[in-house]
């Protein structure tokens, strides 16, 4: 897919602050230091359109980033953000479940994972939501370049096997660093929609 235009539409924490439900959305969701913004900068060819950090836990927003003037893509606050205090991260839990129970226009939930460790209680708990919310259950696992092919092999069947993913086809290695996969990545985000936009019409 070809960015010809991206930016980052809202910023918003409550539903009144959301972007109208105009364009479909492919939310991304995962442990606060998954790497969920550099994934949205090479999925869009930008630098520094969505802010990393070195510390976790930075996104306490849901932030909506508007793609082509066709789709957004919407990130999610990262879970399991230890240093946050109880309250703050019930406040956090409170507002991503608020976006993923009432957007209508949501189109898929896309859980990203670090591929040097296996999964967390947290992940395996979000991809249970995930499956049992009928979204296709795509996993992205960042930072494969981080790792050798025969580690990776071994890390991939992991994944697979601690979420229960129905085959390694659902799991897609992906490196920030050298953009690989990007391309098959749109191809399945696209797909995505074009399945849902023929579900509306029927």
């Amino acid at each position: 897919m070809k960015i010809n235009k991206s930016q980052l539409e809202t910023v918003a924490f409550k539903a009144h602050q959301y972007p109208p439900e105009d364009l479909p959305e492919i939310a991304l969701c995962g442990r606060s230091n998954v790497g969920k913004s550099s994934f949205i900068n090479t999925m869009l060819q930008r630098k520094n359109l969505a802010r990393t950090s070195g510390k976790p836990g930075k996104t306490r927003t849901i932030n909506f980033y508007r793609v082509n003037d066709e789709l957004r893509l919407v990130d999610l606050p990262g879970y399991g953000y230890a240093s946050a205090g109880k309250q703050e991260r019930a406040s956090w839990q409170r507002a991503i479940n608020a976006y993923l129970e009432h957007r209508p226009n949501l189109v898929e939930l896309i859980l990203l994972v670090d591929l040097r460790h296996p999964p967390s209680a947290l992940d395996r708990e979000m991809y249970s939501w995930i499956v049992a919310s009928e979204f296709a259950g795509l996993v992205i696992a960042t930072k494969a370049d981080k790792l050798t092919r025969n580690q990776r092999a071994k890390a991939l069947g992991v994944v697979a096997e601690t979420l229960g993913l129905p085959s390694r086809d659902y799991v897609i290695p992906y490196s920030a660093t050298t953009g690989e996969n990007r391309g098959l990545i749109w191809e399945e985000f696209q797909e995505m929609i074009r399945f849902h936009r023929g579900a509306m019409e029927e």
